[in-house]
């Protein structure tokens, strides 16, 4: 396949790397000495048990002339999603597959500007990775990755759960997508948020009486706005599973812990923003997610210098 991956940060050069064992992948990143340092050095890729490997996908900042793609996969900040679709337009053809793969939910509505509906896949991944330096990721999890669609039936993008697998990428396409990214966003919206506000390892949510608290409130939220838009979920039974995923990853740091402590806008509207709007739409709600996604955004205000 020709697949561009739009956004070179750690889940883009992951993806990007893997893929292109087997296809022809072209990253795409902002940043010119970057994407000319890939293109000419390759993307390492270190497991947890030490082996590195390097691939060799195209690496461009600038699309300008370039043919449409058979599969374009959205991998950027969610802040940073339309400027990047409007940049890279011009790989995104009558025919073309755009797919993200991002955090959080909601933005199969950004990318029907950019696509029709049934040329969307929105998915989600349990894959891990963060940065070493600007052509180097450590594989930090292993899992599989569920493509769903918005319209019309996921069977028909089943060649390309077939190409992630044979790159070692174990992937599925299935019908039950959106309860999936509920699921996934249930951790996002809860633990991973509340250490990126403290800046702690995730672990610490669960020991600290305080912020296990906090962690309960909001599971609970999100499982009742969850379940009044169509997703059933038991909130005893997420909160157990959540504590467990602490327990059993202590020290685990997540990306809006990265995102405030480097200073950066995080992706906190598509995260629990999301779960705050849908909440309004429902016209029900969700106070404590309203009040998190307020703090993490004067968070972001201090930190670029305007309070």
């Amino acid at each position: 396949m020709d697949i561009s991956v739009i956004g070179a940060g750690a889940m883009g050069m992951l993806f990007g790397g893997y893929l292109s064992a087997k296809h022809n992948v072209t990253m795409i990143g902002r940043n010119a000495q970057k994407a000319d340092n890939i293109a000419k050095n390759g993307i390492t890729i270190r497991e947890t048990s030490g082996e590195e490997r390097t691939y060799y996908p195209s690496s461009v900042s600038d699309t300008s002339g370039m043919n449409a793609a058979e599969l374009v996969i959205l991998f950027t900040k969610s802040g940073s999603s339309e400027e990047a679709l409007e940049k890279n337009k011009a790989l995104i053809g009558r025919d073309t597959v755009l797919m993200t793969l991002q955090n959080g939910a909601g933005h199969e509505e950004l990318l029907k500007k950019y696509a029709p509906e049934e040329n969307i896949i929105i998915g989600t991944t349990q894959q891990g990775s963060y940065k070493l330096d600007d052509r180097s990721v450590c594989h930090s999890g292993i899992g599989s990755t569920a493509l769903g669609v918005i319209c019309g039936r996921c069977e028909r993008f089943s060649h390309i759960a077939d190409a992630f697998e044979q790159c070692s990428l174990p992937c599925e396409v299935t019908d039950n997508v959106r309860q999936m990214i509920w699921s996934k966003l249930m951790i996002n919206a809860s633990s991973s948020v509340l250490s990126g506000i403290v800046q702690t390892a995730q672990g610490y949510v669960a020991e600290n009486e305080a912020l296990w608290s906090i962690a309960k409130k909001l599971i609970a939220e999100i499982c009742a706005v969850a379940c009044a838009d169509g997703y059933k979920f038991d909130a005893e039974e997420q909160t157990e599973r959540i504590y467990k995923h602490l327990k059993n990853a202590p020290g685990g740091y997540t990306s809006i812990y990265a995102d405030i402590k480097a200073g950066r806008k995080t992706e906190v509207r598509r995260i629990n923003g999301f779960v705050a709007d849908t909440a309004k739409r429902l016209g029900i709600s969700a106070p404590v997610n309203e009040t998190v996604t307020e703090l993490v955004i004067a968070m972001e205000g201090k930190n670029e210098g305007r309070l």
